[in-house]
């Protein structure tokens, strides 16, 4: 005779009552930052003050940028309006406290992932929108092709960044030597590259072709050297001991990766709804109660869609053939197109 346990999870499932609403009632933090940021009427998010193609302010004075669109769209699945966003400008230095102390609610600030930074600093990671690597950008009269020749080198680094880290690394492992030039500021840091008072500039590979565009008429005279020295993989982060928002977060970045999957894009999400594949209906809340149990109305990923699009549409945005640095998406692409890109099914 088959034993059937009865558990009190298992009686709040029957009720309807999803394992947030139970947390909730045993006072854990759980759901907290939702109720903060529905009762303030607009999400946090802490962001890059100027980081080409991510994250900057356009001549309307309008933020926008890759790691924008991504915060408009849990603004867009949480409160419906992808405009319901305070984008909270923020350096290196201040990034992190930002979030512990919860000064914004989400981090989308090209932080790359780490064990030291998911154990040590209270953070919790949603899966990877974008991977890259520390890249060094040289002048083009200066004669070096390759990383082994900046053997003495000046360089330029962020300070508490991860190239500033990777930069160590890289030149101690091959037995060679430089002098950093360790700056905060993002355009102070460009300045002193291009002024000539270091040889080299070092950070994330994707964020290169920004700095030739400061120097526009001159761009020939900066080269890329080839290849990537570590790896970046850059996500938004959460503070650690509310499930439910990590969960929000985390799969908002997985619907834009199965809308794209599944051919649902910004242009034509409205025609889908009345698409019969069952994947689909789940995604737009057709049916199933998907977003009840995150918390949110079953038109969340409908609503981040059609506001902000899918992965595709977000990195074509600013990154595509029509941008002025295009970037082939590489890794970047769905597992399905050779990248590492995988969401997990909404079922």
């Amino acid at each position: 005779m088959k034993k059937t346990v009865i558990t009190a999870a298992s009686l709040l499932l029957a009720a309807g009552l999803s394992h947030y609403a139970a947390a909730e009632g045993a006072g854990n933090s759980n759901g907290e930052t939702l109720k903060k940021v529905r009762a303030r009427g607009e999400l946090v998010c802490g962001v890059h003050p100027a980081r080409h193609g991510f994250s900057a302010i356009n001549g309307k004075g309008q933020w926008e940028g890759f790691d924008i669109d991504f915060c408009r769209a849990i603004a867009a699945a949480v409160l419906g309006d992808a405009n319901k966003v305070r984008f909270s400008a923020l350096s290196t230095a201040q990034r992190f406290p930002a979030i512990q102390s919860g000064e914004v609610d989400v981090l989308s600030r090209n932080i790359t992932a780490t064990l030291s930074r998911d154990a040590s600093l209270g953070l919790n990671f949603a899966p990877t929108t974008f991977y890259t690597g520390t890249g060094f950008m040289v002048r083009a009269d200066s004669g070096v092709k390759k990383v082994e020749d900046m053997d003495g080198a000046t360089v330029c680094i962020t300070p508490g960044s991860s190239s500033e880290h990777n930069v160590e690394q890289i030149f101690s492992s091959r037995g060679m030597h430089y002098t950093p030039v360790v700056i905060e500021n993002n355009k102070e840091y460009v300045a002193a590259y291009l002024s000539g008072r270091c040889d080299v500039l070092a950070r994330d590979k994707v964020a290169l072709p920004g700095v030739r565009a400061f120097d526009a008429e001159k761009a020939e005279d900066h080269v890329i050297l080839p290849g990537i020295y570590s790896k970046e993989p850059l996500a938004m982060a959460v503070r650690q001991g509310d499930d439910q928002w990590y969960d929000i977060v985390k799969w908002v970045v997985y619907a834009t990766f199965d809308a794209e999957e599944l051919g649902v894009s910004q242009a034509n999400v409205d025609e889908k709804l009345q698409s019969n594949d069952p994947d689909i209906q789940a995604l737009l809340g057709v049916n199933g109660d998907f977003g009840t149990k995150l918390g949110l109305d079953n038109r969340w990923a409908y609503n981040l869609i059609r506001q902000t699009g899918n992965y595709g549409d977000i990195y074509q945005r600013y990154f595509g053939p029509a941008t002025p640095t295009p970037l082939a998406r590489d890794l970047n692409n769905l597992w399905t197109g050779g990248g590492l890109l995988y969401g997990l099914p909404i079922r």
